[in-house]
């Protein structure tokens, strides 16, 4: 597995290793001795999560609160997805920053988001499958988000605006200044 720090202090690309053949391809999506050695970070994941999405399909910027606060591990099972992670740690150097990256069933691409981030993705191809590790349960009372236009933040989400599909939840989240403290 090949871990590549990201500008957003604990915040890693993930690129497992992949064996292919006549068959296809194997790969061990996670190891948990192998991801402490080389991030530093233990991490213990309680809960996955998949979603299915057609595109345009943009979801996020979302993140627990409190004891609730979750680390996630994020890839793409089918298609191919704008991925993007904002650091929201008050006391962090790179506080309202982000960082993007493009995750596909192609590059096998994982991102590692930490406590502290919000999160959120864009469907870039018909239809993508998203499957993520959390290693905290979701709490429904310590829901958060950041509006994903947020002027400040000024995400690049290279897509048309008009052609965004958004839920209703989503387009009225509050901006990083108003949003619900994570701590």
């Amino acid at each position: 597995m090949k871990v590549t720090p990201t500008p957003l202090e604990g915040c890693f690309v993930v690129e497992p290793n992949v064996l292919y053949d006549e068959r296809g391809y194997f790969m061990e999506s996670f190891n948990e001795k192998r991801f402490e050695e080389r991030t530093g970070v233990n991490v213990h994941f309680v809960q996955d999560n998949q979603s299915h999405s057609a595109k345009g399909v943009l979801r996020g910027l979302h993140y627990q609160t409190g004891e609730h606060a979750q680390a996630k591990l994020v890839r793409v099972l089918q298609g191919e997805v704008l991925d993007v992670a904002l650091d929201i740690r008050p006391d962090s150097a790179t506080f309202g920053q982000y960082f993007s990256v493009v995750l596909s069933s192609e590059n096998q691409k994982q991102l590692f988001v930490p406590r502290g981030f919000a999160h959120g993705f864009l469907v870039l191809s018909e239809t993508a499958t998203f499957f993520y590790k959390c290693d905290n349960f979701y709490n429904k009372e310590s829901e958060g988000g950041i509006l994903f236009n947020d002027p400040e933040i000024a995400i690049d989400w290279q897509f048309q605006g008009e052609h965004l599909i958004i839920s209703d939840k989503d387009k009225v989240l509050p901006l990083l200044k108003n949003s619900r403290p994570i701590w």
